[in-house]
This record gives structure tokens, sequence and C-alpha cells, in this order.
């Protein structure tokens, strides 16, 4: 009985959508729990979150965004250099994202909230805290209305979208980390004989995405981190995508070896943020600059509009 519900569902569905009819709440959940599912097992965003946000932003997939731009989640072009649409929203005739598909629109909504510092932090939450997630949200300015969380909150727990965050035990062992985790960085241990061996006795050397690095000191100078690490300076500077020196400022990162050529696995992208430059992402990523901007088709020395989609990885 319950199939041959289902199959009525799927039927009444198709024939709402050829005949222009608007979807009800309850057909768009049907219609993207799947694809919600799946984008929460690659990135970790509770499917809750994705399908309450979907219905909140699209109307249920009736919006004008949402049916003729495939833009499910209201999310303006900010760099974006893909298909566009003018929509008013909070001023008129504003450049909002088209996608060619649903799908599209869903993976670029995890890929905005992935990879952008202000919402890393959610991504420590439990799955399971789609009340957490929701007021995370809302702090972080995902929308301006003060009434965002307790409105995806609502729509959740009245189609009890909760039972789509549910996961057996090895599905949620094998969701990705965290942002923070993926980023954090190590202690290096150099073995005897090693060339960096004799310095990390006087000097703490860390690690991040495999590259060895110190944090620079107040009276430290290139020339003598030079000659403390048995470098060249010429190399030194390369090794940090400079091509003169300038003075170092305390705390800055001075990588010791070469930069790697990828980031670090679920690294895979960063979403600019106002006053990010591309030689800051290659330092912070420890990937060299060069390769950044290869994988993202941009001239050397240009920089990244904020909200641009950054490759960190070459694509495949």
């Amino acid at each position: 009985m319950k199939r041959s519900l289902t199959l009525l569902s799927a039927i009444l569905l198709c024939l709402c959508t050829a005949f222009g009819q608007k979807l009800t709440r309850a057909q768009y959940i049907e219609k993207y729990a799947g694809i919600a599912v799946r984008e929460m097992k690659a990135t970790g965003i509770p499917a809750s979150i994705t399908l309450a946000q979907g219905c909140l932003e699209s109307g249920d997939g009736n919006s004008t965004l949402a049916t003729r731009a495939n833009n499910h989640f209201g999310i303006k072009c900010h760099g974006w250099k893909g298909k566009s649409i003018k929509h008013t929203d909070d001023a008129p005739d504003e450049c909002f994202r088209s996608y060619g598909s649903a799908e599209e629109s869903f993976r670029d909504h995890s890929d905005f909230l992935r990879y952008r510092d202000r919402y890393a932090t959610l991504f420590n939450l439990d799955p399971t805290d789609y009340k957490g997630w929701a007021y995370g949200l809302q702090k972080a300015g995902y929308a301006t209305a003060q009434t965002y969380a307790a409105s995806l909150i609502r729509i959740i727990e009245e189609n009890e979208l909760f039972r789509y965050d549910q996961l057996e035990e090895t599905a949620r062992e094998e969701l990705p980390p965290t942002p923070m985790e993926a980023e954090f960085s190590i202690s290096f241990k150099a073995h005897p004989g090693h060339k960096l061996y004799t310095a990390s006795l006087l000097r703490e050397i860390r690690s991040t995405n495999g590259v060895a690095y110190i944090v620079a000191g107040k009276d430290d100078t290139w020339q003598q981190l030079a000659r403390e690490y048995n470098l060249f300076k010429r190399e030194l500077l390369r090794f940090n995508d400079l091509d003169r020196e300038r003075p170092l400022q305390p705390g800055e990162t001075v990588y010791l070896e070469a930069k790697k050529n990828e980031s670090a696995p679920h690294l895979d992208k960063h979403v600019v943020e106002e006053g990010e430059t591309m030689r800051l992402l290659a330092q912070r990523y420890a990937v060299k600059m060069k390769k950044i901007y290869s994988y993202n088709a941009m001239r050397p020395g240009t920089e990244p509009e904020p909200g641009t989609i950054l490759l960190l990885r070459k694509p495949r």
C-alpha cells in the first residue's frame, strides 16, 4: 500500500509540474529530500536545514527565482561567473545566480555554507542539531529577518524533516571532517637527518597541508630566517610566493619548504571574503599561488572578488 501511495504521489507531482501548477510543501520535500540527504553525506550540512531553507527561500519551489533560474536558496551573484538573472529583492534588479538544474542550486548552497568562514563553526554541531544550525545561520547573517531561525525550525518540526538527519552509524562515521578539522595544523616532527631537524630543536615548527612553517617573531627577518634554516633568501621568498623582500610581520606564516600543488582533502574550495587576497589564501591553505590562478582560469596578479568560489584543487 505504501509503495502504491508513493507511486501515486510521484504521478501527481509530474502532472502538477507538466500543467504549471504550484507545488505543495509536501511535494517539494518529497521531490528534493534525496538531494538534501546526499548533500548532507558529502558536506555535513543537516538535510533538514537544507530542505527547510529551500522551502522558505523558494516558496516551496514556486518562486520566480526557482522556476526561472533554478535558484532555490536566494543566493545572489557575489563574484559569480556563471549565468545570472535580475530580480528585485532588497533593491530593484539585483543579480542572482542562475543554475542549469535544481541539483546544481543545492550543491552551490552546500559550497556557500561549507567554504565560508562565517559558517565554519556550525559544522562543529551535531548533524542532528537543527535548532543550533538554524540559530547559527541567523546569527551569521544568512538572512536579515530576526524570525529566520524560528521559521526554519517551524518548517522542520511541522514536516518532521529531522527524520532525514538520522543516519546509520556507518554513514555518520563517513561524514567529512569539519572545515576547522580539515584545516588544522599539527606540530612538525623532523627525524634525525632531516634538513630541519637541528632547527626544530630551537624553535617550534608546525605543518599544514603537509608543509612545514614557522610563525615569525618580532625581530625576525628573511635573511636571518634563511640563515637559521639553511636556505637561500630567494628560496625562502619563493616558498612564500614573494618576488622581492618586504618586512616580516610578527605572527606571519613563513613556509620553510615548497607549498603543495593542491589543498588538503575536504578543503576543495574557498568563498572569498572582503579584503582577502590570492597570496593570503595561498599562505592559509599552503598551496602554490600560481596553481590557484590556474585552477580558476584567472590572470596572475589579479585578485578575486568577494563572494567568488575559488577552487583550491585541480578540477576533476
